[in-house]
């Protein structure tokens, strides 16, 4: 399994009215990482041929993190069947570890130039093994 990391620095634009970094906030860092990390490891030229798109996100917000806080993020595919990817994604505060956040989304791989369902080859399983 290849992990990818990055930090995160909460800065007031990530806060709800609550003082909390905002749930909607996670979603695009959940997006960006995913993203980030298809787009360092995979080749240029099957990059594209094909893109990626969600068929659903599972999260569960565990902590609450505010102004400030260091975010530790990482990810990894868990699992490739067919056209499908599950992606896991984990956020813990950088000083006390304590999980915030931990994702499952199912990313669906299409043909850049179709837009159809495009079975997820052995070569792009080889970039996150």
């Amino acid at each position: 399994m290849e992990l990818f990391e990055k930090i995160i620095n909460v800065t007031a634009d990530d806060l709800d009215d609550l003082n909390h970094v905002n749930n909607v906030r996670y979603v695009q860092w959940i997006q960006d990482i995913s993203k980030e990390h298809w787009q360092a490891y995979a080749p240029k030229e099957v990059q594209d041929e094909v893109v990626w798109v969600v068929m659903n996100h599972n999260i569960d917000y565990k902590n609450a993190a505010a102004l400030n806080d260091i975010i530790k993020i990482r990810t990894y595919i868990e699992e490739s069947r067919g056209a499908t990817s599950i992606r896991v994604v984990e956020m813990h505060n950088e000083i006390t570890n304590q999980l915030l956040v931990r994702s499952k989304t199912a990313w669906c791989l299409l043909n850049a130039k179709t837009l159809r369902p495009s079975r997820i080859s052995e070569e792009i399983k080889q970039v996150f093994a």
